[in-house]
Formats: structure tokens, C-alpha cells, sequence
């Protein structure tokens, strides 16, 4: 059998690794956080930024939200204020400059539905059930994360949220990876289908407007470039994609419809950039700009893919 998984369940919570024994790529899944820890091929670098330990992810989780994902709202939202049905919401969790960031999950500990390997692949599903009973979301519904690594050195994560209440839900889905290629990002390239950036304002909130921003379509080199930005995918170029380059190696992110954001940010220390695949903008939750409305016991799934690729 060409996959395998294995289950480390000495730490806080599972470490689930998904490997392909005919090239020895390798994908480490947290059930912390149902977070992506690392992906790698057998000689090269770990190509996410990720934890050195359950324990420092518990620990160190807001801090920069390495691979978080980020439901039921997605980057800012303005204040953690919103209305939903007339109805006026406070949302307390993680605040940054008082605006509440990155959703109310990433520090939730899934459960493991089901594991799967053959010859094709391997596959884990991870289910954690939110009960409504963080103040400002009191909307309850079940989240399943599959992760999957298949031939070809690709690895895809489906997003399902499935509404457990009698009433609608505003809904926004994500995840907040970094990436390291090996070096830094002023020696990597980057390229995406979007000609469109978001306008923010001071508090990187969403003015409502779109800026023209071709840059990135042909692709474009980092070499000193400082990206805090949100971009809409633009169906019309090509099939949505991202690609990331050094000499060495690509990551090429291939989202799905669900996923028609994509945000992008380079820390100053220049070692690592995040590539967010979102369902909507920031702050959709007042702007409305992709924001989701679940209806009752209904599910919508999110999806992108990850590839690795020796150059």
C-alpha cells in the first residue's frame, strides 16, 4: 500500500501524519486547531510554518495564527460588532487593535471521525461540534476538516459546515498558513489570478472598494515588496490559482469557487508569507462581501489544494 497514516497520541492532542511511502512526501495534521503543522517532500524543506510541539501551538496560537483556520468569521471583523436578523452581536474572543481577528476556532480540539489509506492516497476527518456558546456567535453547528494527500505530491483540505440550528447563520471560512520555500521571501516569486485588490482603511478594514492591481497575474518578484492585502480571484483569467517559486521548489494553491479571496501578507522579518485562501472579505460579517448565509441543517464545503513541485 503506496499511503500510510500515522497517529501520535502522546502529546495534548493528536498529531495525525498522512505519507506517501513511494516518495515519502509527508503532511503532519494537528487535531489542535484541525491545522496543517507541515508538508514536505523526503529531501527538501518543510514548506509550512508550523509548531514545534502541540504545546506551543495551545501556547503560541495567537501569535501570528500560523495555520489557524479561521471560521465562523474570517480576518477583522470591525469592533467584533455586527447585526444578524436585527439582532445586535458582540463577538469576545481574540481582539487586535479592537477589532475581534481570525475567528473563534483556532483553538478548538477535533476529533477524529475517520482515517483512510490505500494506494491512492491517505485521508483523515477531523469533527469538532461548536455549541453557540461563545459570546457574540451563538450559532451552533458542526465543522468537519478532511484532509487528503494524494499522488503527485498534493494534499487538499474540504472545509463542511453544517448549520445545527433552527435558524439562518452568517458564515465566512478560512485558513491563515505560512510558507517557507527555504530562504526568504525577497528570493521567492509570486503569481495569482486576480487584477483586483480590496481598498482598506487604516484598521485594514474593507472600504467597500476595489483597486486595479495587476501585478501579480504574470507574476512578480518579492525582492522588497510588502504585502498586507486582500484580492479577489478572478474566474475569468484562468482556473483560480496561486503560485508561490524559488530556484528550487513551487507551491501551487488551487482553490476552489468557494474560496474567491485571497489574502496575502508578508511579516517584516521577511522569513515567511501568509497565502489565505478566504470565502469572503474581511469584515463580511458588516460588508457583506462574500459573506455566507447557512440556512438550517444545511451544509456548505470549502476547498483548495496544495501542491509541492521540485524545479
Amino acid at each position: 500500500m503506496s499511503f500510510s497514516i500515522h497517529i501520535d497520541h502522546l502529546e495534548a492532542a493528536p498529531i495525525i501524519t498522512l505519507k506517501d511511502a513511494s516518495t515519502k512526501t509527508e503532511a503532519q495534521i494537528y487535531a489542535f486547531g484541525a491545522l496543517l503543522n507541515a508538508f514536505r517532500l523526503v529531501d527538501g524543506p518543510n514548506v509550512v510554518v508550523g509548531f514545534e510541539s502541540v504545546e506551543d501551538a495551545m501556547t503560541n496560537i495567537t501569535n501570528g495564527f500560523k495555520s489557524a483556520k479561521l471560521s465562523p468569521f474570517v480576518c477583522r471583523m470591525r469592533e467584533g460588532k455586527y447585526v444578524w436578523n436585527e439582532d445586535h452581536f458582540q463577538v469576545k474572543k481574540f481582539s487586535l487593535s479592537n477589532h475581534a481577528i481570525h475567528g473563534i476556532l483556532y483553538d478548538a480540539i477535533f476529533e477524529i471521525q475517520h482515517t483512510e489509506a490505500n494506494k491512492d492516497q491517505a485521508r483523515v476527518e477531523l469533527l469538532y461540534h461548536y455549541l453557540g456558546n461563545i459570546p457574540g456567535y451563538p450559532f451552533p453547528f458542526l465543522i468537519q476538516v478532511d484532509w487528503t494527500l494524494e499522488k503527485g505530491n498534493q494534499l487538499s483540505v474540504a472545509t463542511s459546515v453544517t448549520n445545527a440550528s433552527n435558524s439562518n447563520i452568517p458564515l465566512s471560512d478560512g485558513w491563515h498558513p505560512y510558507f517557507n520555500l527555504g530562504g526568504t521571501v525577497d528570493e521567492c516569486a509570486l503569481q495569482f489570478t486576480s487584477d483586483q485588490q480590496l481598498e482598506f482603511n487604516a484598521d485594514l478594514l474593507p472600504t467597500g472598494k476595489l483597486i486595479a492591481d495587476n501585478r501579480f497575474v504574470d507574476g512578480a518578484a518579492l525582492q522588497g515588496v510588502f504585502l498586507d492585502n486582500c484580492f479577489k480571484l478572478d474566474n475569468s483569467l484562468k482556473q483560480p490559482y496561486c503560485r508561490l517559486s524559488n530556484q528550487s521548489l513551487e507551491l501551487i494553491i488551487e482553490p476552489a469557487s468557494s474560496y474567491p479571496y485571497l489574502q496575502i501578507y508578508t511579516p517584516p522579518t521577511r522569513d515567511m508569507i501568509a497565502i489565505e485562501n478566504l470565502s469572503s472579505a474581511p469584515d463580511a460579517f458588516n460588508n457583506q462581501m462574500g459573506l455566507q448565509t447557512l440556512e438550517p441543517h444545511t451544509t456548505k464545503v470549502f476547498r483548495t489544494t496544495y501542491t509541492i513541485r521540485k524545479l
